[in-house]
């Protein structure tokens, strides 16, 4: 087997373990998901660490800082409080960590990794929690934006044309980003159609593609600031957690604030 070819098998592989492992973290839900979505969030905050150029002491210290409003995150942790309690709870712990270190490293990008970890993964713990439909509202949010990545990618290759924002990632175009949009809207609106999701939820749908992929050139951003090509070398073929979740960090707390406002 050629390099090429290699790189593209274990590229595969890689896909479809990390698909096995989401979709079985989302159905189970519950201790399930919080673990699985936790663990990422600890992972993110490292490679979030060395893009803000801090050094391995600063990195470990922004790991456990975020562990503790990602432990207060587990369903049913705090009943006196009831789930919207033990989300503010969550909130205002998120908020904590940003100021702590803040002072004790005096890092600014290093202590916005708070909210950059923290509120994606409120977000999708709060949307799975949802006593109606949590399980679909979820699918959406983060399915969304795979089906954005993937419609893009194939867009911009088979059209081509004008690039999105060279400076920052050269190989994105505008084809690639109105695809996108389109591809995320049409999967939305099949699962109106399949599954019953709230009609306003896909009508929203196009804006969130539109933050998903601004999240992506904002990583981008970062990488170039920092002089590195991914986030990290945790996923063979794919570089580091936040290669693969960019789009849905940006995405994934307005979705929240839509289910919240939107679904009853």
């Amino acid at each position: 087997m050629s390099k090429t070819g290699s790189e593209l098998a274990t590229r595969l592989g890689v896909a479809f373990i990390l698909i096995g492992l989401a979709f079985a973290a989302l159905y189970s839900g519950g201790v399930g998901f919080w673990m699985v979505v936790s663990v990422v969030g600890v992972l993110m905050m490292g490679e979030w660490a060395m893009l803000a150029g801090a050094n391995l002491k600063g990195k470990r210290l922004a790991q456990y800082a975020i562990s503790v409003p990602l432990a207060a995150m587990l369903p049913g942790l705090t009943p006196e409080l009831g789930s919207a309690g033990q989300e503010f709870l969550a909130l205002g712990l998120i908020i904590g960590v940003f100021f702590f270190l803040a002072i004790v490293t005096r890092g600014a990008q290093l202590a916005l990794g708070a909210f950059y970890v923290g509120l994606p993964v409120l977000a999708l713990v709060t949307i799975r929690e949802q006593p109606v439909q949590g399980l679909l509202l979820t699918f959406w949010a983060m399915a969304l934006v795979w089906a954005c990545d993937s419609v893009a990618y194939f867009a911009g290759r088979a059209i081509g044309g004008p690039k999105l924002a060279p400076a920052i990632s050269p190989n994105k175009t505008w084809s690639g980003f109105l695809g996108g949009v389109a591809g995320a809207t049409l999967f939305a609106f099949i699962l109106v159609w399949l599954f019953g999701l709230p009609v306003a939820l896909a009508w929203a749908t196009p804006a969130l593609a539109v933050l998903a992929q601004l999240g992506d050139l904002f990583e981008s951003h970062l990488k170039r600031c920092a002089g590195v090509k991914d986030s990290g070398n945790l996923l063979p073929g794919h570089g580091g957690v936040l290669d693969r979740l960019d789009g849905l960090v940006s995405t994934a707390p307005f979705a929240a604030l839509l289910v919240l406002w939107l679904v009853r």
